[in-house]
Parts: C-alpha cells; sequence; structure tokens
C-alpha cells in the first residue's frame, strides 16, 4: 500500500472534490503509478483529519472519473492504462507506420473526465432528444454557433448562420466542390496536394492542375498565369502548414491570391484544417475575398480524429444549396459527435487539448531536427509531419522501398503529386504517427539508417 498523501486540499471546492482531483495530478505526475493500492479510507482519513465519509466520497468520485476501481476485500487501487484509455491498434507487426497524418495521442487521465463530463451534460440538458435525431439542415443551431465560435480563433468572423457542420474535412470538400463544379470544370492547386483532394476530384470527373510552390506556398504569379487562361473555375489551397511540405504562406500572398481570384470570378476552397497549431499565423485567405471563399476546419487534427466533425464557412447565401449537398452525400454529421465538439469547445476542454496538441507536436518536431542534422528537413514546429528532401541517388519510391525493408512506411512524393509533373525527391514523415515515443525513436533510427548507410541499393535495376 501506497505512502502518498496529497499535497494540498486547499480551494473553494468541497474536500472531496479537491481530493479526488488531487489523485488525478498525482496519477498524471507519476507519483500514483497504475495498479497502485491507496490507503485505507480509515488511514487516510486519520492522515488528514477529515472524515472517513469524506474520504468514501472522494474515492467514489475519482472511480467515477475512471482513475482508481475498489475490489472488494483488497483494497483501492489505480485502474490500468489499458482499462481508462483505448490505444489506438497496431497495424503489421514489426512496422513503425509514419505513413499517415495524425497527431500524437494524448494518453492523461483528464482525457476520459472530460469526455464523461461531457456526456453526462448532456443527458442532463433538455435537447438531448436532439442529439439523438436526425440534425436541422446544415447541423443543429448550437453546433455551428459553435463551429462559429471556434473558426473565429483565426481571425475570420463568419455568422453561425453561414456555418454548416459536415463530417470530417473529407466530407466538406467534397460538399463545396460536388455543389459548385460540373463534371470537366477545371480545378488549380498545389502542385504538391493532399491525395484526398485527388481523390474527391477523381470522383466528380473535375480537371485538376496543379501549379508551381516555393517555400512560402503556392505562387500568385502561377496561379495567375493560370487564370489568365479562361479555363480556371476553383482554387484548392491549404495555406497553413500545407500537407505534405509544411509551408506556411505570409499574409501578403494570401492578399495577392484573394484579388487574383476576384478579378478572375474563381472561387476558392481554403481548406485549413492545421490552422490552430501555430501558436501564431496569419488570417485566412477567406478574411481578404469573404464573397468567394469556402472556408474549412475540423477538429480531427486538432481535437481527435474520432469525432469526425468539420466547419464549413460559406459566402452568404449559399447555406441552402451546401445543405442540399450535404444531405445527398452523407447527410449529416453524426449529432452526438458534433455536441460532443460543441460541449468541449464551450467549456474550454478543446482549447486545452489544442495546447496539449501544440506541445507533443513541438516535442516531436525537436526530436526529429536533432537526429536529421545535415539533412534538408522541411516542417513547422507545430506541425505533425515533416518533408525530407532525399540526397543523391534516392528518389522518392526507391527510398519508401528501402525503409520499408527496415520496418519503417513513410508516404512517397508520387502520393501527393498532381498531374504528370517532375516528382521530387523526398518523402513525407509523419511523426504524430508514432504511438510512443520509442516506437518514434525506432522509426527515426530507420530513416536515418537508410539516408546514411543504404545509398549503395538506390540505383539497382532487375
Amino acid at each position: 500500500m501506497t505512502m502518498w498523501l496529497p499535497e494540498q486540499l486547499e480551494g473553494s471546492q468541497p474536500r472531496y472534490l479537491l481530493l479526488a482531483e488531487s489523485i488525478g495530478q498525482a496519477i498524471a505526475a507519476g507519483r500514483l503509478a497504475e495498479g497502485e493500492r491507496l490507503p485505507t479510507h480509515r488511514d487516510l482519513a486519520d492522515r488528514l483529519r477529515v472524515t472517513v465519509g469524506t474520504i468514501s466520497r472522494a474515492y467514489s468520485e475519482a472511480e467515477r472519473r475512471g482513475l482508481i476501481a475498489g475490489e472488494v476485500g483488497r483494497g483501492t487501487f489505480v485502474r490500468r492504462r489499458s482499462a481508462r484509455y483505448a490505444i489506438r491498434p497496431g497495424g503489421e507487426p514489426g512496422l513503425v507506420d509514419l505513413s499517415a497524418n495524425h497527431p500524437p495521442l494524448l494518453d492523461q487521465p483528464g482525457l476520459g473526465e472530460s469526455l464523461e463530463h461531457a456526456f453526462l451534460d448532456l443527458v442532463k440538458r433538455e435537447e438531448l432528444a436532439a442529439v439523438l435525431d436526425y440534425p436541422a439542415d446544415g447541423g443543429n443551431p448550437r453546433d455551428r454557433e459553435a463551429g462559429a465560435r471556434w473558426i473565429a480563433r483565426t481571425g475570420l468572423e463568419r455568422a453561425a448562420d453561414d456555418v454548416l457542420v459536415a463530417s470530417g474535412s473529407q466530407h466538406g470538400i467534397t460538399t463545396v466542390l460536388a455543389t459548385l463544379l460540373a463534371p470537366g470544370d477545371l480545378l488549380v492547386t498545389e502542385e504538391l496536394a493532399y491525395p484526398g483532394l485527388k481523390a474527391v476530384a477523381g470522383l466528380l470527373h473535375l480537371k485538376t492542375l496543379g501549379l508551381p510552390m516555393d517555400g512560402a506556398g503556392l505562387r500568385a504569379d502561377a496561379f495567375e498565369d493560370a487564370c489568365r487562361t479562361g479555363e480556371v473555375r476553383a482554387l484548392y489551397v491549404v495555406p497553413t502548414i500545407h500537407n505534405p511540405t509544411g509551408a506556411v504562406m505570409p499574409e501578403a500572398r494570401r492578399r495577392d491570391i484573394a484579388l487574383i481570384a476576384r478579378a478572375h470570378d474563381v472561387v476558392i476552397v481554403e481548406d485549413d484544417i492545421h490552422a490552430l497549431l501555430p501558436e501564431e499565423r496569419p488570417k485566412p485567405l477567406a478574411v481578404h475575398a469573404p464573397e468567394r471563399t469556402y472556408y474549412l476546419m475540423s477538429t480531427s487534427k486538432t481535437l481527435m480524429p474520432g469525432l469526425r466533425v468539420s466547419y464549413l464557412a460559406a459566402p452568404s447565401g449559399m447555406f441552402a444549396r451546401l445543405a442540399a449537398s450535404l444531405r445527398a452525400t452523407a447527410w449529416a454529421a453524426p449529432p452526438l459527435m458534433a455536441a460532443l465538439a460543441s460541449a468541449w469547445i464551450e467549456d474550454g476542454t478543446a482549447e486545452a487539448l489544442l495546447l496539449k496538441r501544440r506541445r507533443a507536436a513541438a516535442s516531436r518536431q525537436a526530436r526529429a531536427r536533432e537526429r536529421l542534422v545535415g539533412v534538408r528537413y522541411d516542417a513547422h514546429p507545430a506541425s505533425y509531419y515533416g518533408w525530407v528532401h532525399l540526397p543523391e541517388p534516392w528518389r522518392s519510391d526507391t527510398f519508401a522501398a528501402e525503409v520499408r525493408s527496415r520496418g519503417l512506411a513513410v508516404t512517397p512524393a508520387e502520393s501527393f503529386l498532381v498531374g504528370r509533373g517532375a516528382v521530387p525527391h523526398a518523402v513525407r514523415v509523419c511523426l504524430g504517427a508514432a504511438r510512443s515515443d520509442a516506437e518514434l525513436e525506432r522509426g527515426l533510427d530507420a530513416l536515418v539508417g537508410a539516408l546514411t548507410g543504404g545509398r549503395e541499393g538506390a540505383g539497382a535495376v532487375v
């Protein structure tokens, strides 16, 4: 049995709640280990000079939060992590898969507590029936309001009446393009683009054209040259932490692109799912061309991937058309998940999760830069991934095959290329996809090993 004692029980809350919170803090800090037995009710009451009833209520509250568990005849124990949290399942045995853009896992006791409290609050609310029924067109009013609040953190102010709730950013992209474009229309984007965009364009039979980029993202002059042909109907762009290069477009270029789009009557689809990861960022393109920009944000990258909730801020007057397209595709985002996201945005949990995501991303990026000394590596400090430029004689596809033989999966540049242009000699490495720091280290070992010692097979032909 542990000799643990809470450091202090001071505050305005009842003492049993302070004690329950102290237990959670001790678990998070490692002062109470998994499986460790807590003092008996009588022993802890004597040491703290409180009643046994206070200890009983505190233990009951901590058990309700998923922190501890009582076993008849044995005592009270810190619950094992596997019993409190679902860990992302592994894929191929022995493979470190850093190919998917996944936020780092958050492993902390307060997460389960926040989830439980949010659901309990929903049960108590009078609108419980609404989250268990089909939602209103475009999303329930409370969820659209929460979406407008979340979007406003980027500097883009939109009324809730112009915000729709979709089932993830992929659903949002599909909805916008299906609403605005017809088969055969030309959609332009960066020469390296999110593979999901290419999939949607193919599904809708759109023509696509990748435009030249530099270290700051899409080049404004390349966009203007394309627009002068008169064929461009829409631009899809990722201006903040571009996928896969990590570029952040500066304010002046965003303004230039918005002006070009306005001059040539081109609509803009701004995919800003990573917008809140940097502490400081330029304002969205939508600020400079609100009448033609369809702005997308998602909770998957900043909060939890499983929420599958995204927000679409549309130009005034477009709500009804977009709501019809939402219904025609996935009907709507799951109301219960949307309500959970709204609750977290309202009570501050979303902000706390965002800060933890930033810290986790920064920690992994710092580790990667330590290991990749001498390698050209492009990544934003708050990004979940990095763009590794390959030395000669490596090509993207052969390098990806080489590191896979070493137990590491990365994404070759071919996956992002729009059109038939020259393939960059680079790969994307998703640091956030590692399920632990130890797994990340194994992946970086394989990556560095191939970069420094595996070149002899790069040009082999059979």
